[in-house]
């Protein structure tokens, strides 16, 4: 599936915008791929899995989430950190996207998308860690994802938002994560790391806000724009994986899923997790 979404469906979509496709011609603004690359993984991973279906147990009889175990998060000091390399290589996500720094205003313009992207990761990290301590206890997990739907949002337009403009749109962006993260587990989706609401989600709020700092933009023009490449790329996903799950199959095991690849595979323990 990897090979079919980076070789032929991102292809087809980028084309769509910066081949000079139709996207282009209409006018369709998204600066590095707040749509074009974050929801169009997200939109592949959700139908992704809608057909695999939740793990085994992840959710109760009644429909509740419930924890795996052994398959608690292992580290998160490691994932952390992963993260902070995620937000450090966005710089040169956005900033490279700039194309060129060979002028003054060239140079300016990649600054400041440095700045609005750093902002934009701030703003998502204290915005999930704000609404989860609301409803419960601080949540260092939703606020990690909530740094990367942050970073998504300001994706599409780095460059025009003033500084404040950006922490707030990636603000937003941290709490759409939360909140749709439990929108899918009301839908019984299992999005083992998040990826849906912090990059689909994410990266739909992100497209669809950059008419309200660049003059340019049209929202009608944006919205076409988002749902043109999320159903094209959700339907095609859809039933590429269809067709895998029918063939070739997807899931593991049932004893793979309960012990993990590590033990059934290798016959090693990859993790030992102890608090």
């Amino acid at each position: 599936f990897a090979a079919i979404l980076s070789g032929i469906i991102y292809p087809i979509v980028m084309g769509w915008q910066w081949g000079g496709g139709w996207l282009a011609e209409a006018g369709f603004s998204d600066f590095a791929g707040s749509t074009l690359v974050h929801s169009t993984g997200g939109a592949a991973a959700l139908a992704g899995a809608m057909i695999i279906g939740p793990r085994l147990g992840r959710f109760t009889k009644s429909g509740a989430p419930a924890p795996l175990k052994p398959f608690a998060a292992s580290s998160i000091p490691l994932v952390t950190i992963g993260v902070f390399i995620l937000w450090l290589g966005w710089f040169g996500f956005n900033g490279g996207s700039q194309l060129a720094m060979g002028t003054a205003d060239d140079a300016i313009a990649v600054s400041k998308i440095f700045i609005n992207t750093l902002l934009a990761g701030a703003g998502g990290v204290m915005a999930a860690g704000t609404v989860t301590k609301l409803t419960g206890k601080t949540d260092v997990v939703q606020m990690l994802n909530g740094c990367i739907g942050g970073l998504v949002a300001i994706t599409a337009e780095p460059l025009a938002p003033s500084p404040l403009a950006a922490i707030l749109i990636g603000a937003v962006g941290g709490v759409i994560v939360v909140y749709g993260t439990k929108m899918l587990l009301s839908m019984k989706i299992d999005d083992v790391v998040g990826a849906v609401p912090a990059h689909l989600f994410a990266g739909i709020w992100g497209t669809l806000i950059v008419p309200a700092t660049n003059a340019d933009a049209s929202f009608s023009t944006q919205l076409i724009g988002v749902i043109a490449v999320n159903a094209f790329v959700f339907i095609v996903a859809y039933i590429i994986w269809s067709i895998m799950k029918s063939t070739v199959g997807l899931r593991l095991s049932k004893e793979g899923e309960l012990k993990g690849t590590d033990v059934t595979e290798t016959g090693v323990i990859a993790y030992a997790i102890r608090d």
